[in-house]
C-alpha cells in the first residue's frame, strides 16, 4: 500500500484541544470513537512545561480508559499508562499509547482526567488519536519520533 492509500485510510480526532493549564485538570477532554478501526495510536502532544503531567493528579502516569458507551462509566485499560508522569522538564516531547484493538478493547477511549500540576504558567498539551484500519499498522517509538510509546 502506497502513502497516499494509507493516509487517505486513517481515522483521526482531537480527543483534547490544545490548551496551557497550570494546578488543575485540562478542559474538554472526550473520547475516541473505535468503530471499525484495528488499532489506535494516542498521541499526547507536550508543549512548554513546568508543571507536571498526569491523569487525576500530577502523580500519576496519564492511562487510557475504555467504555462500551460515549457517556457510560469508564475504566482503566489494562497496560495503557505511561511508565511514569510526564515531568516539568519533558518539554516538546510526543507521548504514545498504541492500542491493539483485537485484544477485546471496548468502542470508546478516552485519557483519564488529563491533569497539570501547580507550575508557574503551567503546562501545554494537546492530545489527538490515530485510528488505523486493518491493513495499515504503525511500527516502534523510534520509527514514529516519540519519546515513548506504551502498547495495549
Amino acid at each position: 500500500m502506497d502513502l497516499r492509500a494509507i493516509l487517505k485510510s486513517l481515522k483521526l480526532g482531537i480527543m483534547l484541544r490544545p490548551q496551557l493549564k497550570d494546578d488543575g485538570d485540562f478542559a474538554n477532554n472526550t473520547y475516541f470513537d473505535t468503530q471499525g478501526l484495528a488499532a489506535v495510536l494516542v498521541l499526547l502532544v507536550v508543549g512548554d512545561l513546568d508543571a507536571a503531567v498526569g491523569s487525576t493528579a500530577e502523580d500519576a502516569a496519564p492511562k487510557l480508559e475504555e467504555c462500551d458507551t460515549s457517556g457510560g462509566t469508564y475504566a482503566d485499560i489494562t497496560g495503557a499508562a505511561l511508565s511514569a508522569v510526564i515531568s516539568a522538564t519533558d518539554d516538546n516531547k510526543l507521548y504514545g499509547i498504541f492500542l491493539d484493538l483485537a485484544k477485546t478493547h471496548k468502542r470508546y477511549v478516552k485519557v483519564n482526567a488529563p491533569h497539570a500540576g501547580n507550575g508557574t504558567t503551567g503546562a501545554n498539551l494537546a492530545i489527538i488519536a490515530i485510528g488505523f484500519p486493518a491493513d495499515v499498522l504503525p511500527s516502534n517509538a523510534a520509527g514514529m519520533g516519540l519519546a515513548e510509546l506504551i502498547s495495549a
